[in-house]
């Protein structure tokens, strides 16, 4: 029999995921890693940096500078955002935890737009069950739900989204837009206010986040695959025909906004030479695990479907990803733009799914994410007490002069959610359940798990080895902080640290000197007689960073 479509799912099957646990479950992801930890090195740093400069008044808007440096992304909108927080913060909220909360929002609002992306995709008629000779077969709406709940579990499951979804980057803002324009271009069919807004705010978003050639890609993409929608995909043909004008109206309008804001900056290499191509494959392997290998089997499952909207538009947006990956200096953070799509394709998989490959992806997940927790736990015990002593030990040469503090809450916090990853494990193991999101719980709930543990449990091992508190304290007391401070060799996170953590008057290093004091990083320190006079300095001290010996800094006394 040539069926119309590979999914086989009764009315059974598509039981609603429980809303307070979906949304539970989304807390207990989203806000770990924005609590509790100052600005981190390098790329999370250097980003607060120009939104400091933004909200003191030390930067033009439309071209932010960090000591005349500008930022390594052509962005503008991600750094607004942090600035105009931080601005609006009452005083007793620290500048840097209200320049996060609206990357916690663009976070909550990925998780948002694909899980309406997946639900839209899986409404298509293209997309439903195989309807069975006497009833029964899963009701459209039910089973889109029930997709779309896989669809944000397979995305919360990406081993990649942990660090990069909890940064205050342009790469956060990236992907909070990319997720807004699927879900616009998903739902158009269907809606036309909300979803042309969405759009239109999505493009929009990524033209003034650094990747305006990518929304106008994902434009073109969705414009054309509307166009082409057939009576049973969307409404009417006028809609597919005059939504496809709509997506490119507002991909115009997203374009010359970014001429406008001259966002327009060719980053790709097309020289391949210098590309890793056994290290991007890994860096591909693990950073979308667990959702490239059902991805694949999408693709081969709803091979005879491949032209239609629910595979062909998460596709196109994965295709438009990956060759950026290949191209991009950053693959990782290019990558990251392709995980809602990936995930949309990586829902589909599972009403094709037999119980025998469902129950591979348990185990294996059970082992692993188990014996993540159990190492996460045994560490944080060695941290605390000093047994087992090789772990101490190891902690104690990686992050020396750390000294660590025990803290109920988090402590409380990690045991709750242990308590409840052995719950789920049970759940999942010992009861028959038949909805086609239960494949994804448990690599979920894994993830999910393993990032609450480390930013609990090891959040201040991590802010002491990732922070620059440590060197910005052992500076400043070695100097006058009422006097101006050059500095020679500087990353911009270093700078901006000094500028956040010190409060220091920071001036590029000049002849002849205007500045009592010198601030040269470690490995300028030969470039230093070259470029300055050096019978000026006499150097005071040598400030190490605990935790990477190559970060060091010198400091230099004028005579």
């Amino acid at each position: 029999m040539n069926q119309p479509t590979p999914a086989i799912v009764a009315q059974s099957a598509v039981r609603r995921l429980p809303r307070w646990a979906l949304l539970l479950f989304c807390a207990a992801y989203v806000l770990p890693g924005f609590i509790g930890r100052g600005p981190w090195k390098n790329a999370d740093m250097m980003a607060f940096g120009y939104m400091n400069e933004l909200a003191q008044g030390r930067a033009h808007w439309l071209a932010p500078t960090l000591l005349g440096q500008p930022p390594e992304f052509d962005a503008l909108l991600p750094y607004w955002l942090g600035a105009w927080a931080m601005q609006l913060a009452p005083g007793w909220i620290a500048p840097d935890f209200a320049a996060r909360v609206p990357f916690i929002l663009l976070l909550v609002l990925t998780l948002v737009a694909t899980w309406y992306g997946v639900y839209y995709l899986a409404r298509t008629p293209n997309a439903q069950p195989v309807p069975f000779a006497f009833g029964g077969e899963a009701h459209p709406t039910d089973y889109a739900r029930a997709v779309a709940d896989a669809g944000l579990l397979a995305l919360v499951a990406c081993l990649g989204l942990m660090q990069l979804s909890h940064e205050t980057t342009p790469s956060l803002a990236q992907l909070g837009f990319t997720a807004l324009s699927f879900y616009g271009l998903a739902a158009l069919p269907y809606r036309l206010a909300f979803p042309a807004v969405a759009i239109g705010l999505g493009l929009l978003g990524l033209a003034l986040s650094g990747a305006p050639s990518m929304a106008v890609l994902f434009a073109l993409g969705g414009a054309v695959l509307h166009s082409a929608d057939t009576p049973a995909d969307a409404a009417t043909p006028a809609r597919g025909r005059f939504g496809a004008l709509l997506v490119l109206g507002l991909a115009a309008v997203a374009a010359a906004v970014a001429s406008g804001f001259q966002a327009w900056h060719w980053r790709l290499d097309l020289d391949d030479s210098g590309h890793d191509w056994r290290s991007l494959a890994k860096l591909v392997v693990w950073f979308t695990w667990p959702v490239w290998p059902l991805a694949l089997w999408t693709a081969w499952r709803w091979r005879r479907q491949l032209n239609h909207r629910h595979v062909a538009l998460p596709l196109w947006f994965a295709a438009v990803c990956a060759i950026t990956t290949l191209l991009a200096p950053n693959p990782d953070r290019a990558l990251l733009l392709s995980l809602p799509a990936l995930a949309a394709l990586a829902a589909f998989a599972l009403p094709t799914f037999s119980r025998s490959a469902s129950a591979l992806i348990d185990w294996f997940t059970l082992l692993f994410f188990s014996g993540i927790a159990f190492f996460i736990w045994v560490m944080w015990i060695a941290i605390q007490t000093g047994f087992p002593a090789k772990p101490a030990s190891n902690v104690a040469k990686l992050a020396p002069g750390f000294v660590p503090e025990f803290a109920l809450l988090p402590f409380l916090v990690a045991l709750l959610a242990t308590i409840a990853w052995v719950w789920l494990v049970r759940w999942r193991t010992k009861r028959s359940r038949e909805a086609i999101w239960k494949s994804l719980v448990l690599p979920a709930g894994g993830t999910a798990l393993a990032w609450l543990l480390a930013t609990t449990l090891w959040l201040p091992a991590l802010d002491y080895a990732r922070n620059y508190t440590a060197v910005v304290d052992g500076l400043t007391k070695r100097l006058d902080v009422t006097g101006c401070v050059e500095v020679f060799g500087l990353t911009r996170p270093q700078i901006a640290a000094l500028r956040f953590h010190g409060g220091l008057e920071l001036r590029q290093a000049t002849l002849p000197s205007a500045c009592p004091w010198l601030v040269v990083a470690q490995e300028f320190q030969p470039s230093l007689t070259m470029a300055l006079d050096a019978r000026q300095w006499t150097l005071v001290a040598t400030i190490r960073r605990p935790t990477d010996k190559n970060d060091n800094l010198l400091l230099y006394k004028k005579r």
